[in-house]
């Protein structure tokens, strides 16, 4: 959870940051007909880079997702470093900047899918292992949109009550900010939560995994802090000695130095002492922002960076099966749930949806959730009018999601919807239950190969014209997907080579363009045949 929007990332891209110069430069000259994807989640819907791209800096942002140092091209060269670095897009070409290495693309083939194979082999495995397979096949309920810093108890119980008085499947239910006592404790304020442990357990008995959002800070006037400045467990400033106090979005914090073993090991006991006491499956990890360290800094580890930082912050959800992160640096192949960063409550925010997810494929990241149902933003459906309230891009935004690895609804449909649309939901909802078992399957497969599990067309059908395809997909081998990623009833679609069969049964043979109408009942895939 975070609180920018999706117009202030995007202005983001436009300003020309001031970065320092770098020691190694490298230019990449593109082959013919050669397109490049990678480096940042954030970054999806401008991929493949063309054009122009301004410097965009590995280490000192993140576009509110993750960061991974791995460049891919249509025409099987990638480029990896193990290190941050820079690059941009001049006139379609790569220029590469560095503090640690010159940086020259490997040759592994002649595709997308061949560049991606080889990096992943050599620098980001598959562990064989993944999230809890509940992830796949049930939706994620998150109360931040409902709730907002207003966690309770009483209000929590309703949100999961009316979950199963409107016929959606159960599934993860995910407590956000605000239910703590304060940052850097792990008890719940019992004003608020009388007696939270019974409060998890009817969600158990309900049927839910419940899931606290926990981040890496620590406020400054309290015991907590106290303690682990004595022990050195925080961020220091860079003499060495003064814990730092870092700005992020709900204000000025210490905070957990992620870099010292012995830091991390003793928040990993707080988080399982929680954990034990209170019954809880697990903790959406936010805020590991490499952005929120804009100063110098002395880490435990002498060699560390914000990008180690947010790593180790990461590496810390492999203790949990039930983990979520919306951002990271590396661990491409890791069991950790990825979340896009926060949409807006808008049809340009639905149609970055797909572009995004198919980058987290791309850089390793298969088991990605692609954000809220709807967006993230809060104010979005704060007095809500209902005569200019667009109930079609809920809609349209569940059915993106029903196709998807996993799917979360945050903003309850049953309070903004009308029994029309929320039927709608509620068939979508219960599509990607019925879905499961094939979506488990691709992700087991991809923790045994490291495959996307939402993949690119570029990736599966290489050479054939899809590079510059945005609202189009493949999940695992067998389905491609062509939601409404706008506002209408009409698409165009592009099959590629083999025999097609569609939502409705009909069959098709590819490579073809066809035009449809996608009534707002309609989810269009297509099964492949051979």
């Amino acid at each position: 959870m975070t609180h920018r929007t999706i117009s202030l990332l995007f202005l983001a891209l436009l300003v020309l940051p001031c970065f320092a110069a770098s020691k190694y430069e490298s230019k990449i000259t593109s082959l013919e007909g050669e397109k490049w994807w990678g480096g940042a989640v954030g970054l999806g819907a401008r991929m493949p880079f063309e054009g122009d791209l301004r410097l965009f800096d590995l280490s000192a942002e993140n576009l509110n997702n993750q960061n991974v140092p791995l460049l891919l091209s249509s025409e099987g060269r990638y480029i990896w470093s193990d290190k941050p670095f820079s690059f941009q897009v001049e006139n379609g070409e790569l220029r590469l900047y560095s503090d640690y290495e010159k940086m020259e693309p490997v040759l592994a083939g002649r595709t997308l899918k061949d560049a991606y194979m080889a990096a992943s082999a050599k620098h980001f495995p598959p562990s064989g292992d993944l999230p809890d397979p509940l992830f796949f096949s049930m939706p994620q309920y998150n109360t931040w949109i409902e709730l907002m810093y207003n966690q309770n108890q009483q209000d929590i119980l309703k949100y999961a009550d009316h979950v199963l008085e409107n016929d959606f499947p159960v599934g993860v239910f995910m407590v956000d900010d605000n239910w703590q006592k304060y940052y850097g404790n792990f008890d719940f304020k019992p004003e608020k939560f009388p007696d939270a442990a019974g409060m998890i357990d009817r969600l158990h008995k309900q049927g839910f995994k419940v899931m606290l959002w926990i981040a890496p800070f620590v406020s400054a006037d309290s015991p907590e802090y106290r303690l682990l400045a004595k022990k050195g467990y925080l961020v220091k400033e860079k003499d060495g000695i003064t814990p730092a106090m870092i700005h992020w979005w709900n204000g000025v914090s210490a905070c957990y130095d992620m870099t010292n073993p012995e830091a991390a090991s003793y928040l990993e006991e707080q988080l399982l002492t929680a954990q034990r006491k209170y019954g809880i499956d697990g903790y959406k990890f936010d805020a590991g922002d490499v952005n929120h360290f804009t100063g110098e800094y002395a880490f435990h580890d002498p060699t560390a960076n914000a990008c180690t930082f947010s790593q180790k912050w990461a590496e810390l959800g492999l203790k949990f099966p039930y983990n979520e992160f919306r951002t990271s640096f590396k661990l491409g192949g890791q069991a950790i749930v990825q979340r896009l960063g926060d949409k807006s409550y808008s049809w340009h925010a639905s149609s970055l949806l797909i572009p995004d997810m198919i980058a987290a494929g791309l850089l390793g990241h298969a088991y990605t959730c692609p954000d809220m149902i709807g967006g993230g933003e809060f104010g979005s459906f704060l007095n809500i009018d209902t005569d200019k309230f667009d109930q079609e891009l809920i809609v349209r935004s569940c059915q993106i999601h029903a196709f998807m690895p996993m799917m979360q609804f945050s903003v309850a449909p049953w309070r903004i919807l009308d029994k029309k649309h929320l039927d709608i939901c509620r068939q979508f909802a219960q599509f990607h239950e019925q879905m499961g078992s094939y979506i488990l399957q691709v992700a087991i497969h991809a923790s045994q190969t490291g495959e996307p599990i939402v993949q690119h067309l570029e990736y599966a059908f290489p050479h054939q014209g899809f590079a510059d395809c945005h609202d189009q997909f493949m999940l695992g081998d067998k389905y491609m997907v062509a939601p409404m990623v706008t506002k209408g009833t009409h698409r165009t679609v592009k099959l590629p080579k083999g025999e097609w069969r569609d939502d409705m049964g009909k069959k098709f043979k590819g490579p073809k363009t066809i035009e449809i109408e996608v009534p707002l009942e309609r989810l269009p895939y297509f099964e492949r045949i051979k």
